[in-house]
């Protein structure tokens, strides 16, 4: 039997009782706004509206994604819900709809370790996208302004020029708060205290109930979960949100500067003393009423100049405050050109120029608004001279190598002096006729796009 969590609010299941005893009939002002929001109708009739459906049927097959533990793919939706729709909504709809455990993935992360991923089922990705999209119609309007992350017409950008703004205005400290692996430690009393606040159908509540409460597959191994809200889930973002909306509304009432994007939140304030008062009295609101755990060797008060805020720092200029890539994003968009170009890795030269594009519009598109002119042009020169000593070692042979060589203006007699000289790769690369025969204009007609052209485009449109 699963136990539950202790939160300083009352039981949510006691509510929950309540509710199913009329208690659901009664409308706050809130309740009132719901409704509104939603139509003079019920929270699951909105949810289950065909055109809310077919939106989220939309919305998943365009995300794409792998299978859960059921093995169904996104392809073998359509077929499925045509076949099963009526029995899959009327499931939800009498409340004998139980979620399938998410499938537990590891990905990566670019300071080595792994984050932690819960994949739901196809099917189960559409119910929840349903709930998420008339959800974030009612708790949209409640979040504040300094909120970023998964939310609609936001982006990681607009978070980082308010942090600029608040620098230019005099705040030249922040306090970085790191929450301790934040979405699976998510309170599931204290978030659906939280939800019955605005949702009064028990219903609807019990549905997300059993969303956070799935389970999780590992290796053929079920694991239950008594807290967090899986990333990777249709409905994690938005949960996440409400959860820490309720610290952005207690910064808010104490007037401070604050960014958050998801569970990066940074606290702007004039003075080093300062941000040790906030992120003491920051960090025993977490920890005592969200239930969170901050992370207090992460957690730090400094210089925005110094303190990785989305991948950026600021950098102070004549002009005002502007942003520059930290130095780490920097670092590890080398390693990943150095691992693509890697000359022995036996694959053409049109798919590691499409791989190299591929990478780089990506990175530029994100980092692109930050300055680092002199940074962009050294690796340029370094990535075009990795292209060509890729394109030298493709031509093995030199034969090959005098072929390729006159075809691109260089005579004969020069041609079979390179294709037979000792230096190696890297070197002969990088000057002499090899250098000079695949010049920028061949480079682009093999399909390189030059990324300090494409870095100034960018960067002059900021």
């Amino acid at each position: 039997m699963r136990k539950s969590q202790k939160t300083e609010l009352a039981d949510y299941r006691q509510r929950n009782r309540l509710e199913a005893k009329g208690y659901a009939g009664a409308r706050s002002t809130i309740g009132g706004e719901v409704n509104q929001l939603v139509g003079e109708t019920k929270l699951m009739d909105a949810i289950l509206k065909r055109n809310n459906l077919n939106d989220a049927y939309l919305r998943i097959k365009r995300n794409k994604g792998v299978a859960g533990i059921d093995g169904m793919s996104i392809k073998a939706m359509l077929p499925y819900l045509k076949e099963h729709r009526e029995s899959l909504i009327e499931a939800v709809r009498t409340g004998h709809y139980q979620p399938k455990p998410v499938k537990r993935v590891r990905i990566p992360k670019p300071n080595g370790g792994q984050r932690k991923l819960g994949i739901p089922t196809v099917i189960d990705r559409l119910r929840q996208q349903a709930v998420a999209q008339v959800l974030n119609r009612i708790y949209e309007p409640k979040f504040i302004d300094n909120s970023y992350g998964f939310r609609p017409q936001r982006s990681a950008h607009q978070a980082l020029l308010r942090a600029c703004r608040y620098y230019n205005e005099g705040y030249k400290v922040v306090v970085d708060l790191d929450m301790k692996q934040y979405f699976d430690t998510v309170n599931h009393d204290k978030l659906m205290a939280i939800l019955a606040r605005d949702i009064h159908e028990s219903m609807v509540l019990r549905l997300i109930r059993r969303f956070l409460t799935s389970g999780i597959m590992v290796n053929q191994l079920l694991i239950a979960n008594e807290q967090g809200t899986p990333q990777g889930g249709n409905l994690s973002p938005l949960l996440a949100n409400i959860y820490l909306n309720e610290f952005d509304q207690l910064l808010k009432a104490r007037g401070h500067k604050f960014v958050r994007y998801a569970d990066d939140c940074n606290i702007y304030v004039k003075s080093k003393r300062a941000g040790t008062r906030v992120l003491a009295s920051c960090t025993k609101y977490l920890e005592g009423k969200l239930k969170l755990t901050v992370n207090q060797v992460k957690s730090i008060v400094g210089s925005p100049t110094k303190q990785k805020f989305l991948g950026f720092c600021i950098s102070p200029t004549k002009q005002g405050a502007r942003l520059r890539p930290h130095r780490q994003a920097k670092l590890r968009i080398k390693a990943k050109l150095k691992q693509i170009t890697k000359r022995n890795r036996g694959r053409s030269l049109d798919l590691i120029m499409h791989e190299v594009r591929q990478v780089m519009t990506g990175w530029l598109n994100y980092y692109g608004i930050g300055r680092m002119k002199e940074f962009i042009h050294g690796l340029n020169q370094w990535l075009k001279h990795r292209l060509r000593q890729y394109a030298w070692k493709q031509w093995k042979k030199i034969g090959t190598k005098i072929v390729n060589l006159i075809k691109l203006g260089i005579s004969r007699h020069d041609a079979w002096i390179w294709a037979n000289t000792r230096k190696g790769y890297w070197a002969i690369s990088g000057h002499g006729v090899v250098n000079y025969s695949m010049k920028n204009e061949v480079l682009a007609r093999w399909g390189y796009q030059d990324i300090a052209q494409q870095y100034e485009h960018i960067y002059s449109n900021y």
